[in-house]
């Protein structure tokens, strides 16, 4: 910011105080879309490794069903179970599992997402300073 001198008329102090504050208002802006930028990318890794959580449950839903659900069933069908309820037994322990999976990647995605602030902290303090050296020119 410029420096006033006592024999400076008015208007070049009014115009000189116009130009430090617009200059610091163009200052903030840009600092605000650097610190939201970083942000939203902190942002975008929670919800990465959510979709990663959310396409290995689908795809875990498809594959395993059809091919662990079998397996199990013919183990239990072997111990002496009714084909019927070895595969409905089968199904719902699989199942389980597979959410179980699916739960803990969904968990660590929200997690990451709620451990990212959205809060524009370094902005918000540089305004602060701002708005107190520009009344302390006033």
């Amino acid at each position: 910011m410029s420096k006033p001198t006592e024999s400076a008329p008015l208007s070049e102090l009014v115009s000189g105080l116009i130009a430090d504050v617009t200059g610091l208002i163009r200052k903030e802006i840009d600092l605000a879309k650097t610190e939201a930028s970083e942000k939203v990318s902190k942002a975008l890794s929670g919800i990465e490794v959510l979709i990663i959580g959310l396409v290995l449950a689908i795809g875990a839903v498809g594959v395993l069903l059809s091919a662990v659900v079998g397996g199990v069933a013919t183990l239990l069908v072997g111990q002496g179970m009714t084909e019927s309820s070895a595969h409905a037994l089968a199904a719902l322990i699989v199942g389980v599992l597979v959410g179980a999976i699916a739960w803990i990647m969904m968990s660590r995605g929200i997690g990451a997402l709620r451990g990212s602030s959205m809060a524009l902290d370094r902005t918000a303090t540089s305004l602060r300073r701002d708005v107190d050296a520009v009344k302390g020119k006033m």
